[in-house]
């Protein structure tokens, strides 16, 4: 009898399994309505500027990224302007350099502070832009910065001298607590009188600086495609506030990558967290 009742779960999972396709990704709309790729794109080339809210180790946010580009560059051509948190303001002339052949590939890969995925997961796109003459901007703080300003607040930034805040969106630098995204990370380090703005206020400056490279480097006609973490973009905070509080008449679309158990709806948590949601699978491999 045990032995029957084995053999028949077995079959069950057996049917379960060959049931199911295993999809790699699903999108869906802020209402967790699914949504095809075409559509998404077609909106997405009459902005003037989206986000690609990533999680940093996951591969379909890397292809998915590459795809984006080359599709949005078909639809859109020369108004297409690349940008990335992944690289800081300061290494601008690295990179332009390289892109523009001046230096070579060795120079700029050891010169510039790369992240340590970069050969994985952003090189496809820093090729695609070199191929193709895109624009790419560096639009990320200086790290340095962000961890004085972490470690001693934000009116350190004040002492810096005229040739570093060149690298900072300008001075000062309001940061709104309120914001979920800035309030979150205040209920982080600590509670009451214990919580440390310091830890809200290094991450708003990384959000206001790329905010105001991104919009320094916009012509009128430009459609701009910036990569960055998810909670830099999520629920149009981060970024996103920054530059709609400096230019509110642009067009944003946002898009976050969350990992899910299930694809077959979006979680309620993961609901309006952006205009378009990309729901990968728990299961996924890391690209580190």
């Amino acid at each position: 009898m045990k032995q029957t009742l084995i053999t028949l779960l077995f079959l069950l999972l057996s049917l379960s399994i060959f049931a199911q396709d295993k999809p790699a990704y699903k999108l869906f709309d802020k209402n967790g309505e699914p949504v095809l790729y075409k559509d998404m794109l077609l909106e997405m080339s009459k902005s003037d500027i989206v986000f690609f809210g990533e999680i940093h180790n996951d591969p379909i946010c890397h292809w998915l990224q590459i795809e984006l580009t080359h599709d949005l560059y078909v639809l859109r051509t020369e108004d297409l302007v690349l940008g990335a948190e992944m690289f800081e303001r300061d290494n601008q002339i690295i990179l332009s350099e390289y892109l523009s052949g001046v230096i070579s590939e060795s120079n700029f890969e050891s010169e510039a502070r790369l992240w340590n995925n970069y050969k994985t997961d952003y090189k496809p796109l820093i090729n695609f832009a070199k191929e193709f003459e895109v624009d790419f901007v560096a639009t990320n703080i200086p790290r340095r910065y962000a961890s004085v300003v972490f470690k001693k607040g934000l009116d350190t930034l004040k002492k810096l001298d005229k040739s570093s805040k060149q690298f900072i969106a300008p001075l000062p630098i309001k940061v709104d607590l309120a914001l979920k995204c800035y309030a979150d990370m205040l209920s982080m380090s600590g509670d009451g009188e214990e919580a440390n703005p310091n830890f809200a206020h290094a991450q708003a400056v990384k959000d206001a600086t790329m905010a105001h490279f991104l919009l320094e480097n916009m012509g009128k006609k430009t459609l701009f495609l910036h990569f960055n973490g998810t909670y830099h973009s999520n629920n149009h905070e981060g970024i996103v506030s920054y530059v709609l509080k400096n230019s509110p008449s642009k067009k944003v679309i946002t898009l976050s990558t969350v990992n899910q158990e299930n694809l077959n709806e979006l979680d309620t948590e993961n609901l309006d967290l952006a205009d378009y949601i990309l729901c990968v699978p728990n299961s996924m491999t890391k690209t580190y």
